[in-house]
Formats: C-alpha cells, structure tokens, sequence
C-alpha cells in the first residue's frame, strides 16, 4: 500500500498540513508516500497587490490557528511586483524528483515551503529553487548543485513532465488541496480531503485497508 498525495508547495493549507501528514507517517512508518504536483495557480499571471496580499493574510491566520505553523507575513507584505504562480516551485519538486526518484521528496517539498512561509524567499525564482533544492537534496545525502539543479529545471522536458503531474490531479478528480489518497492494489481511494487530523486519517485509513 502507498499513500499519494496531491498537494502544492505554496498552498497554505498544504502547508499546515504538514505536521497532521508527519503525525501519520510515525504511526505508519510501514506506508511510502509518493507526490503529486497540484499545480494550485500554475501559470498565474497577476500582480499580487495589497488586497491579495490581505486576502492571503486573512487565509494565513486560519492556518496558524488550525495547525501552528508559523507564517512569516511582513516578507509577504514587504514583497513588491510578486506573480502568485506556483507553477516554478512544483517543477522544482519534480526537478528533485527527476535527478533523485528514490529521495524523501516529502522534505524536499517541506523545504520548498519553509523557504515561502517561513523565510520569506521569492519561490518563483529559479536561482532560488536552485539553492532550496540543492541544499534539500544534499541534507539528504544526495547532492546536486544547484547549477545542474537549475538547468535540469529549465528544461522543456521538466516543464513538461510538471504539466503531467497537474492533469493527473484534475483526472484524479481533485477539488482541494491537499488531498490525501490510499493506493491499495490498483486501486486509489481517498483517505482525506483539506485540512484533516492524524485520527480522521488513521480512522479512515484503518477502514480502507480491512
């Protein structure tokens, strides 16, 4: 059995979600998880203005309040002229993905939105994908510079292979993010959708393998 999850790096739902999705892993350590790439505003064109940027605070607080997580808001306030596309931030995962397929990409992705939420940086930008990610996958003994992580990123093939990733979620019938999926044989079956505990999850993961 494998869990699939299908999330994005700079939802923030997906964010705090994070420690519910590392709750589960310790009680069933027995379970793999494989991503897939959400791609929540891939593609988005639109300057982030002030009440965006409100918008997104307001979302931030009903986060930090449902998970704890912290949330760095006067680096999301503070940044000028931002595009909210998370399109370069999901093909950075499927850049790790592509040079390390055996690798935790769970903390690759982890590291992707502390680099967002908590520090602050700009995860559209390629220089800094490539530093977030090379750094995530040498903590992980598995080092690639960010020099190659940035030319593997740019690729046409890795655009391409991230654009999979995103039709494969809508064919899942995906509605939220996350969405946390059981694999069981060749079947797929949904164990929680949005914000879920570690206990609804066992609960229901618990009747879906009996």
């Amino acid at each position: 059995m494998e869990l699939v999850l299908a999330a994005d790096p700079m939802c923030s739902w997906c964010y705090g979600f994070g420690k519910q999705m590392a709750l589960l892993l310790e009680r069933r350590p027995e379970l793999s998880v494989k991503i897939i790439l959400g791609g929540l505003r891939a593609g988005a064109t639109d300057v982030l203005d002030d009440a965006g940027k409100q918008f997104r605070l307001h979302h931030w607080g009903k986060v930090e309040e449902a998970s704890g997580v912290p949330f760095n808001r006067k680096g999301l306030l503070a940044r000028k002229g931002f595009v909210y596309d998370t399109e370069p931030v999901c093909r950075a995962v499927v850049t790790a993905r592509i040079f390390r397929p055996e690798a935790d990409l769970l903390s690759v992705f982890r590291a992707f939105q502390h680099a967002f939420y908590v520090d602050a940086l700009d995860t559209t930008d390629g220089a800094v994908l490539a530093e977030t990610g090379s750094r995530a996958l040498a903590e992980l003994g598995h080092p690639v510079s960010s020099e190659e992580f940035v030319a593997e990123w740019n690729k046409l093939s890795t655009i391409e292979e991230a654009a999979t990733d995103f039709a494969t979620v809508r064919a899942m019938g995906v509605s939220s993010f996350p969405t946390l999926f059981l694999k069981k044989g060749g079947t797929l079956g949904k164990v929680g959708a949005g914000y879920t505990h570690v206990d609804e999850l066992e609960k229901h993961l618990a009747a879906m393998a009996a």
